[in-house]
């Protein structure tokens, strides 16, 4: 499928530059109650929001500090993150790629465009997090934590080192970022950014080159890259998305396990495939998946048909 003229790129991109939380791997869905999980042991009350946004491109010993400080932790900042990292690891080698994260991957691979990793986190901790996810440490030509920076995002630094060690110029670097800090670390490196971001992160749209739902949406040639080829019918073929679903009063509403939903905020759209109602049933499906703006609250939205 090729581009229509005002699609063609005015700068070729010759290498690509990936954050990792929230952007190919579903780590922060799965640690997103951690914080306040570990806090009521103290006997405190937390704001996940508020912190959040508070807490955005600090680094992780700024962060433990601002969190004993704030939440009168009977704790040492470095006593803080050696209780609280164990429950961290754990989550994340439950972690998957995020849709379309391993389609892109390896059709970069494939035509030899090279790419890297730059993500806030620790070196060490980007290590543990992507050591059960196969090739992928084979794949990336860099791999960057902010500890191997002077600083982390919203500081260009990450992302300008990551294209020197890669041998490209910004102005050939193509930034993808889940986050605001990401996106104004990308600007302030003069690198063009695609935004992936989560139904909370929508502060992201304004300073984007472009905003995609997942990158199951991301076009190659948009940005002088080689096409998908893995199109079958006006189909996409995807890894199977697997989500227990219950109907109640007329609508189908995703089954919430342990306080975490199934689904990251990147599955977003109208999907093929089978539903399975006991253990002998199967059936054809049609979902269209997408978020409830009527409720006061972010909710999953289910539209089914079945043959």
């Amino acid at each position: 499928m090729s581009c229509c003229e005002s699609c063609k790129p005015k700068t070729k991109i010759l290498a690509v530059i990936f954050d990792l939380d929230g952007t190919i791997l579903d780590t922060e869905r799965l640690t997103k109650g951690l914080l306040k999980e570990y806090l009521a042991k103290y006997g405190k009350e937390v704001d996940m929001e508020r912190e959040e946004k508070k807490r955005m491109g600090m680094t992780q010993k700024e962060s433990a500090a601002a969190i004993v400080k704030d939440y009168a932790v009977p704790l040492t900042p470095d006593q803080y993150i050696k209780e609280i990292t164990p429950m961290y690891r754990e989550k994340w080698l439950q972690a998957k790629p995020l849709p379309g994260a391993n389609r892109l991957m390896k059709h970069l691979h494939k035509h030899g465009v090279p790419f890297a990793l730059a993500s806030n986190s620790l070196r060490e901790y980007i290590d543990a997090k992507i050591s059960l996810q196969k090739g992928w440490k084979e794949y990336f030509s860099v791999i960057l934590g902010s500890d191997q920076v002077k600083s982390g995002k919203p500081s260009p630094d990450l992302f300008e080192e990551a294209a020197k060690r890669m041998g490209v110029t910004a102005a050939h670097s193509l930034v993808i970022e889940d986050s605001l800090v990401g996106v104004q670390a990308a600007n302030a490196a003069k690198m063009k950014v695609v935004a992936v971001p989560s139904y909370s992160e929508t502060d992201c749209y304004a300073l984007a080159d472009s905003v995609l739902h997942s990158l199951l949406e991301f076009q190659p040639e948009q940005w002088g890259l080689p096409p998908f080829d893995d199109w079958v019918d006006n189909a996409l073929p995807i890894e199977p998305i697997h989500v227990t679903i219950v109907s109640a009063n007329g609508s189908v509403c995703e089954v919430i396990e342990n306080g975490v939903s199934a689904l990251s905020d990147q599955i977003f759209g109208v999907y093929f495939g089978w539903a399975k109602v006991d253990l002998h049933k199967r059936f054809k499906v049609v979902v269209s998946i997408g978020w409830d703006q009527c409720s006061c609250i972010s909710k999953r939205k289910f539209l089914e048909s079945t043959s």
